[in-house]
């Protein structure tokens, strides 16, 4: 591993001696002239070379150029443009405040230095949204959220409403890395799904890769959502503040030293709990609502260095009278230190700490108790950015994280209670990586983006692992005895190379094709036989018994605009190949259970499907119209007579309809519409109960589920019936508990 990491790190430093040296720099930042804040991908255009460069996700921008007097362009959709003349013979450092557009809604004229990243950017399948465009889209109960506006780009969808997450090109819901500020969020559902924890008040930018994603992330096989918050406003004191039907909002954000250091508080509460008791003063007493808090601050030492912390928490809080209670949330903390070791190398040094915590229990009485689990995890990384020259742009760096899994404790609460402790072992794991990628422009017209990404995970003690007769973990009878595992000893080591690549070939300013390939390892699987957005998900890493999923990623492209730059359409094809799978056996037994491996099956999957969408981006009318045709089928071995299967979340069509006209300043109008089809489900024709618990019969074939004909619990969920399916599980889950507690 380490031999690894060396050979990486060394490719890195060849540019340094490799590449030629009479170049200078243009190089500094790119912010908001009004609020100071950074803008994401703004573009700076040289027009004697006819391109330019983007500004990174803190805002700094560089490109090395001969010297020379050149006219340069600084843009940013929604502000006006900044052209002005700079005259290099030594590096330039030359910081630009771009003014929001107040004449937007007028005819403006649209010039070939215009941003056009939908043809000209290198990657496949990405998604860019600042805060302004995320609040313009018409929401649920006029609740702004960031998860409910993604599900409406191409191959998005979400398995039914009331159901957490979303589902990106044919994965599960814990195959998306999302990141707030480069913490992990493990749940970003409010409400059973309805809400997520963003705050879009707080949010400045979110960027979702659905292929050809970077050599910088892993960890999961289908997606990464990367959402960034304010820094707060630099010049000036201001907040923002919202009433809704389900939830008020504040945030405050201002300077502490003026463009130097700044501040961003935002806070979120829904109050379920207080208007309840008006309507029904049956319900006085209950708890039912969610909250956020998030917070920034930075602080610019100097011209080379700055540092950021930001930190969020949230939870969910339900509690019904005396007869059951509920709770789950995320808490993040995340220090950034920014540092310029030159114009051109630009680099992030990050330490983050990320706990996400669930329970659920009775609060009083002979069955009371309470359940509680969880996963924790602490992130170091180191990024650099290194620009050699106009053709060659570096990203490189090493990661590590140290994972703590807590799969559950339950205890009886009060002297009344009957049950006992019961705790399943933690479980701990580190997971480390180094990568290196490379954006390659090798002529006017065809430009690469390659990297490599070496992954390396490790399951560690101290815990006592089961061992199985043949080494086969598929019943529990099967176990022959245990292995105690000290402290940090090793139980399980998997690694492996993880390659990337994207290409892009311009045809003209207004159109370009593009290939993308990307190989992504998980190492941490969430364990869920329901769709109900209850906190009963576990989350378990791989280890002796469990191996880590594997995804390929083909994908091409062709991307077209029109009329200036007015109109944007892209349309494209993928196909993704898995392996080693996670799905469950019959009536499994996931809560609680000190030998998981053995409800456990893991096979092979695949997803494929075709995406268009045309979008609107400039005048009075804007918006998006996106259709996604795709199919995600699954092969396990013990289900379905081992022959492929629909997954839970294959759908075939999914059209989602954007629009949004803005009348004036104070007035706009928006709509959405959305049509999808339904997912795969069978139907049980038959019904029995046997020691009080119900179960179902089926006859139906596996085309529809892909499970076998047999007996299940009657608490599989269908689209129309997932809050059934919540309570039915509940019920069963108490009887559970009390049976293992005894």
């Amino acid at each position: 591993m380490n031999r690894i990491l060396l050979f990486l790190l060394l490719m890195a430093c060849l540019p340094f001696h490799s590449f030629s040296q009479n170049k200078v720099s243009l190089s500094g930042y790119i912010r908001d002239a009004e609020t100071g804040e950074e803008l994401i991908g703004a573009t700076v255009y040289i027009e004697e070379i006819k391109g330019g460069t983007t500004a990174n996700l803190y805002g700094y921008y560089t490109i090395s150029l001969a010297p020379g007097t050149y006219n340069a362009t600084f843009n940013y959709l929604g502000y006006q443009a900044i052209k002005t003349e700079i005259e290099l013979t030594n590096n330039v450092t030359r910081d630009m405040e771009l003014i929001p557009d107040r004449l937007q809604l007028e005819a403006v004229e649209i010039t070939s230095e215009k941003a056009n990243r939908n043809v000209s950017s290198l990657e496949t399948g990405v998604s860019r949204m600042d805060a302004k465009k995320i609040k313009d889209v018409p929401q649920f109960m006029g609740e702004v959220d960031i998860i409910r506006t993604i599900q409406l780009m191409p191959g998005v969808t979400t398995v039914g409403e009331g159901a957490t997450g979303f589902n990106v090109r044919g994965g599960n819901i814990d195959q998306n890395l999302i990141l707030l500020d480069e913490a992990t969020m493990f749940n970003t559902s409010h409400l059973f799904g309805f809400f997520s924890v963003f705050n879009a008040d707080a949010v400045k930018d979110i960027s979702l890769y659905r292929g050809g994603i970077p050599a910088k992330y892993g960890g999961r096989l289908s997606s990464v959502l990367d959402v960034r918050q304010k820094e707060g406003n630099s010049k000036e004191f201001a907040g923002n503040a919202g009433i809704g039907l389900i939830s008020s909002r504040l945030m405050l954000e201002g300077p502490i030293v003026k463009d130097k250091a700044s501040f961003m508080i935002a806070g979120r509460r829904s109050y379920g709990d207080i208007l309840a008791p008006i309507f029904n003063p049956d319900l006085r007493g209950n708890q039912l609502f969610f909250y956020d808090l998030n917070a920034k601050l930075n602080y610019t030492i100097n011209n080379n260095n700055r540092i950021f912390f930001s930190a969020y928490t949230g939870a969910d809080e339900f509690r019904f009278d005396e007869a059951f209670a509920s709770s789950w949330g995320n808490t993040t903390a995340t220090l950034r230190w920014n540092h310029l070791f030159s114009p051109r190398m630009f680099s992030n040094f990050t330490a983050v700490y990320s706990d996400y915590t669930y329970s659920l229990g009775v609060p009083t009485g002979s069955q009371a108790f309470n359940w509680q689990a969880g996963i924790q995890n602490y992130d170091l990384k180191a990024d650099f950015t290194y620009q050699p020259n106009m053709n060659h742009s570096l990203d490189y760096g090493v990661q590590g994280i140290f994972y703590t899994f807590s799969p559950g404790r339950a205890e009886g609460i009060g002297d009344d209670s009957f049950f006992n402790v019961f705790e399943v072992q933690k479980e701990y794991a580190a997971e480390m990586a180094a990568y290196i990628g490379n954006k390659h422009t090798i002529t006017d017209q065809l430009s690469l983006q390659y990297g490599l990404r070496y992954s390396r995970f490790l399951n560690l003690g101290a815990r006592d692992v089961f061992l199985y007769a043949d080494d086969n973990p598929n019943d529990p009878d099967n176990i022959i005895g245990s292995r105690e595992y000290n402290r940090g000893e090793v139980i399980a080591d998997y690694g492996g190379f993880e390659p990337r690549f994207s290409a892009n070939y311009t045809f003209n300013q207004q159109s370009s094709v593009k290939l993308g390939y990307n190989r992504m390892r998980q190492y941490i699987h969430l364990v869920s036989n329901t769709t109900a957005a209850t906190p009963l998900d576990i989350w378990t890493p791989s280890g002796k018994y469990v191996e880590p999923a594997i995804a390929d990623q083909l994908s091409l492209g062709y991307y077209r605009n029109f009329k200036d730059n007015t109109y944007e359409a892209s349309i494209e094809v993928y196909y993704k190949d898995y392996q080693n799978l996670l799905d469950y056996r019959d009536n499994a037994q996931l809560l609680l259970n000190q030998s998981l491996e053995t409800e456990l099956l893991q096979g092979i999957g695949r997803a494929y499907g075709m995406e268009l969408q045309v979008q609107k981006v400039q005048g009075r009318f804007t918006g998006w119209i996106s259709y996604t045709l795709a199919r995600s089928e699954v092969q396990v071995e013990g289900i379905n007579r081992d022959e492929w299967y629909p997954s839970n979340w294959d759908k075939l069509h999914d059209v989602s309809v954007v629009g949004n006209y803005r009348l004036s300043d104070k007035w706009q109008f928006g709509a959405v519409f959305s049509y999808m089809s339904g997912r795969p489900i069978t139907y049980p024709d038959g019904r029995y109960v046997f020691e009080g618990i119900a179960k179902c019969s089926s006859l139906l074939t596996a085309p529809i589920t892909g499970r076998v004909p047999g007996h299940f619990p009657c608490t599989m969920p269908t689209p129309a019936a997932t809050h059934t399916a919540f309570s039915s599980d509940r019920t069963a889950t108490i009887r559970r508990l009390r049976k293992l507690f005894n």
